[in-house]
């Protein structure tokens, strides 16, 4: 059993084989790969969802998500300067907790990824919709059809987009998160002034704990649960890390810089949606902002913010697929997945793995609803962060004179809070949600005892 403790030694961690990522990146591309990945469907779509279990409590699931997020970030960014390399959370856990561990985390990662390049595509198909209805297009080739046509094709056009290559696909990531600030701007520019605190009266309907009602878990750690799938982005910075030219600089002001921008957007758009209509009606709506400005008679600011949401949702598809294909390369450079997703083309890209994540993500786009996918995709991601928080904590111990480029400030309590915020995440998911994740981490245990743990380059 020892192959379950061996672990990866930090020094060999940039020997690849030749089989390397092109450092092609600087901090404005990460910073714009995070704000890309972290606004989009949570805000745009799951305020909606969220409002609907905790009322205009959401704003502190917001609040209770956003810190736990900062929390996991200072451990990602110590972590990252010290392994700039692709696999984020897969590779801390493989240089300091052992190939077994690292295995059940990279499998997890791949959970998480894959579906939430499903469920962006699911929440861009809401706003995509809605303008698509007015064309004339059947039912049940839109959001709430038999087919989530529009959710398949989006999914496959940000495929092709990555495979242009890593750094024109960062360049147009980054137009569209301009895109993407500017329409919010002008959400809270046509809101603000009409806010009412009245609609705050009855401020917390269900609570602020986690209690299961027919299925979905009410109240504002409940909708915490779900509203952390709008926070997490900042972890496909690390993916990056081995394309990032200045990685100990530059991942550090990628990850907490736009954890910084992205929670008090979160905040300030919440607050003004629910600020101007009651959050029963808006919780139903599967284009929650745009409703909100129609429900002021603002329809033109409302196809506006629909029209920007189609241009610019696809960025997190965009991000957390690049990421999806970092992660399987890493693990495939590492021998635990096959070798041929370890390849790269003339352009520096793992077509092989984008392609792949690609066509999964575009299948269970069109037949899984929002909240489950991002539920499943957040019991993944609560996985990774835990054992990033570990990992930080095992290094201190094992070498404490190793040279940091990032040091956690007061690790002893910001690591264990991680751990214990992102366990309390966990317990409030769906029962059977928790329960699918481990069966998966089950199928992942088996794969690697039958291939990997014979194929790994450290066997």
């Amino acid at each position: 059993m020892n192959f379950l403790t061996r672990i990866k030694p930090l020094e060999h961690a940039s020997a690849h084989d030749g089989r390397r990522l092109k450092a092609t990146l600087g901090w404005p591309h990460l910073m714009a790969l995070g704000i890309g990945a972290i606004i989009g469907t949570g805000i745009y779509t799951l305020t909606g969802v969220a409002a609907g279990l905790a009322g205009p409590a959401v704003i502190l699931s917001f609040a209770a998500a956003g810190l736990i997020c900062a929390l996991a970030a200072l451990c990602y960014s110590e972590m990252a300067s010290l392994t700039p390399q692709a696999g984020s959370a897969y590779t801390y856990t493989y240089v300091t907790l052992g190939e077994g561990l690292a295995w059940i985390v990279g499998w997890s990662l791949i959970l998480e990824y894959t579906l939430v390049c499903s469920a962006v595509s699911v929440g861009w198909s809401g706003y995509a919709s809605g303008l698509l209805r007015g064309w004339g297009v059947p039912e049940m080739f839109l959001d709430k059809g038999v087919i989530d046509l529009p959710a398949v094709f989006i999914a496959l056009v940000v495929t092709g987009v990555l495979l242009i290559g890593t750094r024109e696909s960062a360049v147009i990531n980054f137009v569209l998160v301009c895109v993407k600030l500017v329409a919010l701007a002008v959400f809270v520019a046509f809101t603000l002034p009409h806010f009412d605190a009245a609609n705050f009266g009855d401020f917390a309907p269900f609570g602020y704990g986690a209690h299961e009602i027919d299925g979905k878990k009410y109240g504002v750690m409940g909708a915490a649960a779900i509203i952390f799938f709008a926070f997490y982005g900042f972890d496909a910075i690390s993916t990056a890390a081995e394309e990032a030219r200045n990685p100990r600089r530059d991942l550090t002001i990628g990850i907490v810089g736009s954890m910084a921008v992205c929670t008090l957007i979160y905040m300030v758009i919440a607050a003004c949606a629910l600020g101007v209509v009651p959050y029963e009606p808006f919780s139903r709506s599967s284009e929650p902002l745009a409703y909100a400005l129609k429900a002021l008679g603002q329809n033109t600011a409302a196809e506006l913010i629909a029209g920007a949401a189609v241009v610019a949702m696809p960025t997190v598809i965009m991000v957390f697929m690049f990421g999806q294909s970092r992660v399987f390369f890493a693990m495939a450079r590492d021998g635990l997945l096959p070798a041929r997703l370890a390849t790269v083309d003339r352009r520096g890209v793992p077509a092989a793995v984008t392609i792949l994540t690609g066509v999964i993500a575009a299948v269970i786009a069109g037949i899984m609803p929002l909240d489950e996918i991002a539920s499943l995709a957040n019991a993944g991601t609560l996985a990774a962060f835990i054992a990033t928080a570990f990992a930080v904590m095992v290094l201190r111990r094992r070498d404490p004179a190793l040279e940091r480029p990032f040091v956690t400030p007061l690790v002893w309590i910001v690591a264990p809070a991680t751990v214990a915020g992102c366990l309390w995440l966990f317990s409030s998911l769906q029962a059977k949600t928790i329960l699918f994740f481990f069966i998966w981490n089950a199928v992942g245990v088996g794969a690697y005892l039958a291939y990997g743990r014979l194929r790994s380059r450290l066997a």
